[in-house]
Order: structure tokens, then sequence, then C-alpha cells
């Protein structure tokens, strides 16, 4: 169940920007839109190279919220955000927002996840966020949201395994 990159990009839409990042993973629809939907799960994998996650609150449901830490052991970083829209499997809506106490860097943005079929038993993952204030957020969103899609990956990989 490996997870590579496939067409990650940074792209500008008309009005605003987006950024656009796309897996494969080896596993159904199903499977993968239910690792992001347990909260126990998602707290193993939601994070950036070198953090880890000790805190991950989820009410996964239409108007429910999420909240999370991640931490390196000398930093934390907080942020939350409310569930829009919640497809089996096919789709997950939500905002995302950074709770820094910086209100450029705190600025509220939109996460649309889409799970499709690739073949008989994997699936296209489709992670896009917008709109960004600067193109030098978009890039930082950008490396972070890669790790943390690679870290998804290599964790459903060990389920396969165990």
């Amino acid at each position: 169940m490996s997870s590579r990159p496939h067409g990650d990009m940074l792209r500008n839409t008309p009005g605003h920007d987006a950024l656009v990042l796309t897996r494969r993973f080896e596993a159904p629809p199903e499977l993968v839109f239910s690792l992001w939907s347990d909260p126990s799960h998602v707290q193993a994998w939601w994070h950036p190279d070198g953090y880890a996650t000790p805190v991950y609150e989820m009410d996964f449901r239409v108007g429910g919220r999420f909240r999370y830490c991640i931490s390196d052991g000398a930093r934390q970083g907080w942020a939350h955000g409310e569930y829009r829209v919640i497809d089996f499997p096919n789709r997950i809506v939500m905002t995302f927002r950074w709770d820094s106490g910086d209100p450029v860097h705190d600025r509220e943005t939109l996460i649309t996840l889409t799970f499709e079929p690739d073949g008989e038993a994997a699936t296209r993952m489709t992670f896009r966020q917008e709109p960004f204030h600067s193109e030098a957020a978009r890039q930082s969103h950008g490396q972070g949201w890669s790790q943390v899609l690679d870290s998804f990956g290599r964790f459903l990989s060990s389920r396969s395994t165990t």
C-alpha cells in the first residue's frame, strides 16, 4: 500500500491561489477515506517530518470540529477546523486555521479532499487548500502537507504488513 507523489503542484487559479497535491495509494477509497475519519488513526500520521501529534480531537460529522497539536519536542503548533462536507467514500471538505496568535498566519483556508478509484484496488487522492494570502504561505503549506501525506502513506503501508 504505497504512496507516491503524483502531480503535486502549486496551482494559480483565477482570483486566488490554491495548493493541489495528488497521491496514489494502493488501497481502495473506502479504506483511505476511513483513515481520515478516525481520530486514533489520524493522530498516528497527521504530522510533518520531525514532528509528532500528541493531541488530535475530532468530531467527524458535518458541522463537527477538529483540533490538534503537532510538536517537535521543543515547539508546538495548534490548529483547528470544521467539517463542511462528508461524502463517504468520495470527499471531505473542511476549514483549516492555525492558532499561532498571528492574524495573518492564522487566516482560515478551505481544504477539499477527493478520493477516486484508480484501478481495481487503488485510490487517487487529491488534496486542495485555498486561498492563501501569499506565495510564501502557499509554499510553506505545500511542504508541510506533502510531508503529512507521505506520513499517511507510510501509515497505510504499515497497516498492510501487520
